[in-house]
């Protein structure tokens, strides 16, 4: 391993949950001698990459960092980065397949869809929270206080069918529609999260109700955990422990 991936390497143990870790840590988490790790870090000190925690022997990320993130958020443009991992996604399904993101307390969507596409959307279409899989993804994940103020606005228009309640939705770690928003219509969404764990929007697919059978929808659910995982990669999200376990048994279940 050169010297540029062993400094890279040190970044990877710290997480949200543990923002701290000592040397002896460090290395033995990494796998860098302690001399090197030692070495790798105090280079890095210097222009603000990494940060002594005063009165501790720990470290923690610094705020260069911070500096680059800005950086990366303002060069990438978060819908050039969605597109190929929808257009992928609707190749895989063969239905139509969207991304959305939260913009001032609604959906914003970024579509994308197969050849042979049953489901049409308008490109910048804003759909309801309560009636489409998207919005109940991104309820069900929401702070407490931000959910009830969306759902304290007017339901225009109101669920044709029950939605999911979003303790199931929490405890699938997906969220599920069918005949809610458009008659016929299913649909399959699974949360965006930021860098911070917060829900940032919701990635989903669309089909007619007749030809998503419950193999069909475990197997989209694994594309769709792929692209979703993708997606998040992409801006420097961060996916729950829980949410990450729900979707790989899925996975490993896929038939």
């Amino acid at each position: 391993m050169g010297t540029n991936s062993k400094a890279l390497s040190l970044a990877e143990p710290f997480t949200r949950a543990q923002p701290s870790i000592g040397l002896s840590d460090l290395d033995r988490m990494t796998g860098v001698n302690k001399a090197t790790c030692c070495c790798l870090i105090s280079e890095r000190v210097e222009p603000g990459l990494v940060e002594p925690i005063s009165g501790s022997r720990e470290y923690r990320i610094g705020p260069a960092v911070l500096r680059r993130v800005a950086l990366r958020a303002a060069a990438v443009n978060l819908r050039g980065l969605a597109m190929p991992i929808l257009q992928r996604l609707a190749k895989t399904t063969a239905e139509t397949a969207h991304l959305s993101h939260l913009e001032g307390g609604a959906l914003a969507y970024a579509y994308s869809a197969a050849p042979a596409m049953k489901v049409m959307m308008e490109d910048a279409e804003v759909l309801p929270f309560r009636a489409t899989a998207s919005g109940l993804a991104a309820l069900a994940h929401m702070t407490p206080s931000l959910a009830e103020a969306i759902l304290s606005q007017p339901l225009a228009p109101v669920p044709k069918s029950p939605p999911m309640r979003a303790s199931e939705v929490l405890r699938l770690g997906q969220a599920r529609t069918a005949n809610t928003f458009e008659a016929d219509v299913a649909s399959l969404a699974l949360p965006l999260l930021d860098a911070h764990g917060v829900v940032s929007g919701a990635i989903a697919f669309a089909a007619p109700v007749t030809g998503t059978g419950p193999v069909v929808a475990a197997r989209t659910l694994t594309a769709l955990s792929a692209a979703a995982r993708k997606a998040m990669a992409g801006w420097g999200g961060q996916i729950q422990s829980e949410l990450d376990a729900l979707w790989r048994q899925t996975q490993e279940a896929t038939p």
